[in-house]
C-alpha cells in the first residue's frame, strides 16, 4: 500500500470499537513471543491505567476502516498497533512517521523483546536501542517482559 492512500486523523470518540479490537488482535501477537499470551489483558482493561488519551492519539484510516493508531505522550510513542489483516501495508510507519513529524528532537519507544516486526520497523526509521530492561510487564505487572528502550535523535537522521 502507498502510504498517500492511508489518512492520519486526530482520534474521535466513535474510533473506541475499532482501536479496541485492533488492539486486542495485535496485543496478542506482540506477546506472543515474548510475556505471553496469559499476560493479555483488553483494551478497555488497561487504556486508562496505561494513560492512552494522556497524550495525543491518531488513528490510520485505509479503504475508509480504521486500521491502525498511535499515541505520543510528550516525545514518547506509548502505544502503536495496526489491525493483523493490515500488517506490512505502511500503516504502522505511517502512523510512526506522523508521530514522529509532532515530536520534538529526541523521541523514544520501548518494543517488547520478542517482536521482531516492531523492532525492524523502529530500526529502520533511525531508532537505536540505548537499554534493554527486565521488569514488570507494564499494565500487567504479575507478569515479567524484556523490553527494548529505543531512541531517535531527529537532529542526527537529518544531518
Amino acid at each position: 500500500m502507498s502510504p498517500s492512500q492511508i489518512t492520519i486523523r486526530p482520534y474521535a470518540d466513535q474510533d473506541w470499537d475499532a482501536i479496541a479490537r485492533i488492539h486486542d488482535a495485535a496485543r496478542l501477537d506482540e506477546l506472543r513471543d515474548s510475556a505471553g499470551v496469559e499476560a493479555f489483558l483488553t483494551l478497555a482493561q488497561t487504556a486508562e491505567g496505561e494513560g492512552l488519551f494522556d497524550g495525543r492519539l491518531w488513528v490510520a484510516e485505509l479503504d475508509g476502516a480504521v486500521t491502525g493508531f498511535v499515541a505520543l505522550d510528550d516525545d514518547e510513542v506509548t502505544w502503536l498497533y495496526v489491525d493483523p489483516g493490515r500488517y506490512r501495508q505502511g500503516v504502522g510507519r505511517a502512523l510512526l512517521r506522523h508521530a514522529l513529524a509532532q515530536a520534538g528532537p529526541r523521541v523514544e519507544v520501548t518494543v517488547l523483546e520478542g517482536n521482531p516486526a516492531a523492532l525492524a520497523l523502529y530500526l529502520s526509521e533511525g531508532f537505536t536501542i540505548t537499554q534493554t530492561r527486565t521488569g514488570p510487564l507494564v499494565g500487567n505487572e504479575a507478569f515479567t517482559a524484556t523490553g527494548h528502550i529505543m531512541h531517535l535523535d531527529k537532529a542526527a537522521t537529518s544531518a
